[in-house]
């Protein structure tokens, strides 16, 4: 554990003074794209974010390469670097679109083909599913499913960055819970270290968010932009992919290891890589039906995604965060309970989890619902500029 805690103090300091550079940096060049219509923010900033987050995760990989715990992820070097081959293809077209806002179409052709560089050369794929033993797939249909979930995931992650802090919060808590759960079946499963590519993605992608987010809360300097939210989401997708695909089938049936809950701790493993983004999988496959129900293509911008929703709800763009947050930590935290529940002697096995779950989701649902009226939650304002004066706008998120 102490290799991992070391690895994120690291990685957060390092890809702090990353993020610094880069907001200075596109203030000084005016690397900021027109505000659209659809974004919430009204002060042009800088949306090269992703940038400093992708020299954080580089970070990550080259201190992992001299610390002898992770060696083990270095026992196939093609599986890095097709990660790393991949995600540098990724933040070059987010840049781009960023700076330029690129064809819809063009973005996604990218986003295929730097999933079909970590499945095609690094060997990423979803090979079967364990379920009570394992379905396995062919080749083919191992390949094209694993490259659909990796682009899925960018396009989920992708979806819900419209708010100050939103991903980067959102990315930190599920990464967090995903750690603890790699972690503990290391444990249950008697492993012969802890050591996992998996786990390390998801204690990379903590750090990188711990350290951009400083200066992307709101009010934020800097943006992550496309850039920053395809990473998290081809990083995210490649660790369940990962660790999904390592785990042992015979083991998913063993009584002993997995609890009395057979069932539970056969289909947990596929469960809590979903559940963790969720509420991104959720945004994403809401906008693709209400786009291609209007006759526009799915990846055609609007104003309609969760959070815009939520600020229209009278919410502020904190509070909105703020339950974003909680919604993930809840649901994530839920799942990861039943899993101890069904590995440890609780009573009732993974219904503590359930509980928390249900109570987690009343509470959550109670906050969403009955927002404060929005004048109550800004501060009161101060007198108004002389007539034609320029007034200058509370800075907002995008």
């Amino acid at each position: 554990m102490k290799y991992y805690v070391f690895t994120v103090v690291v990685t957060a300091l390092v890809t702090l003074g990353f993020t610094a550079i880069v907001w200075r940096l596109g203030l000084r060049f005016k690397l900021h794209p027109e505000i659209r219509e659809r974004d919430v923010h009204t002060t042009p900033k800088p949306r090269i974010g992703g940038v400093a987050m992708y020299l954080g995760i580089l970070a990550a990989f080259a201190l992992s390469s001299r610390v002898p715990y992770f060696s083990i992820i270095w026992n196939d070097p093609a599986v890095i670097w097709s990660i790393l081959g991949a995600a540098t293809l990724i933040v070059i077209i987010g840049v781009a679109d960023d700076l330029w806002d690129l064809d819809w179409m063009i973005k996604l052709g990218a986003q295929f083909l730097a999933a079909g560089i970590v499945v095609g050369f690094g060997g990423v794929q979803i090979f079967a599913i364990p379920f009570g033993g394992q379905i396995v797939f062919s080749s083919w249909v191992s390949f094209a499913l694993s490259v659909l979930a990796i682009v899925i995931v960018m396009n989920a992650v992708n979806f819900i960055d419209g708010l100050d802090g939103l991903v980067a919060g959102v990315a930190l808590i599920a990464n967090a819970v995903f750690f603890v759960y790699t972690y503990l079946v290391a444990r249950d499963t008697g492993a012969s270290t802890y050591s996992s590519l998996a786990s390390f993605i998801a204690v990379a992608l903590v750090a990188v968010c711990l350290g951009f987010l400083p200066l992307n809360w709101n009010p934020s300097k800097l943006f992550m932009g496309d850039s920053g939210a395809l990473l998290i989401g081809l990083l995210m997708a490649v660790a369940a992919i990962v660790f999904t695909g390592n785990l042992d089938p015979a083991l998913l049936g063993d009584n002993d290891v997995f609890g009395r809950s057979q069932l539970l701790g056969a289909f947990i493993p596929i469960l809590l890589p979903v559940v963790v983004v969720l509420l991104p999988l959720l945004d994403f496959g809401m906008a693709v039906i209400r786009r291609m129900g209007q006759g526009k293509s799915p990846f055609s911008p609007d104003r309609k995604h969760l959070h815009h929703r939520m600020l229209d709800m009278g919410h502020s763009d904190r509070a909105a965060v703020l339950i974003f947050y909680a919604w993930t930590a809840v649901v994530s935290t839920g799942v990861l309970l039943m899993y101890i529940g069904t590995t440890q002697d609780w009573p009732g096995d993974y219904w503590p989890g359930v509980a928390f779950l249900v109570l987690g989701a009343a509470a959550c649902v109670a906050v969403t619902l009955l927002p404060r009226p929005r004048a109550a939650l800004l501060p009161t304002a101060a007198p108004g500029p002389e007539p034609g004066a320029e007034s200058a706008p509370e800075p907002r998120t995008s």
